[in-house]
């Protein structure tokens, strides 16, 4: 393995950690703004009513699953709760209205629905409160299960 590959892969856990922050922050920008018509407002400005189905849930949703995302705690169940947040608003809000993202203004939901279900599969990655108590990250776990497999067995 070559040196260059050799520290990109040691920074994997702190790249990772980065996205989830920035996806985290930027999903949970989304619902404050719904909810307390902070950073413009929902669209059009303004606050979405208490209550109203499906717009205040999912700001809800969008506020408390990415402050998780975000710090890191709780990371994969909060994306799972995100990324079929997205995926139903995509569907149900967007896809009707044209085929394609790009037609049917669908971008967001489309792009936050998958980022979401990145982080599933591959967990909080590094600077994640997870790690504090004593949740072992994804990148924590193989390691341990590589070196396990590597030494050599005795009789």
């Amino acid at each position: 393995m070559n040196t260059l590959t050799r520290r990109l892969d040691q920074s994997r856990p702190y790249a990772l950690g980065l996205f989830r922050i920035v996806v985290g922050l930027l999903f949970a920008c989304h619902g404050a703004a719904s909810l307390f018509g902070v950073l413009g407002g929902a669209t059009g400005g303004g606050t979405i009513p208490a209550g109203t189905w499906p717009g205040w849930y999912a700001a809800v949703i969008q506020l408390v699953c990415g402050a998780l995302v975000l710090v890191g705690l709780g990371t994969r169940g909060a994306a799972f709760l995100a990324s079929g947040s997205m995926a139903y608003a995509y569907f149900w809000a967007h896809q009707p209205e044209a085929l394609f993202p790009l037609q049917n203004g669908g971008e967001t939901a489309a792009l936050f629905s998958w980022a979401f279900a990145l982080l599933i599969f591959t967990g909080p990655g590094g600077l994640a409160l997870d790690g504090l108590f004593g949740r072992t990250t994804g990148d924590a776990r193989d390691s341990r299960d590589a070196e396990k497999q590597s030494a050599p067995v005795t009789a």
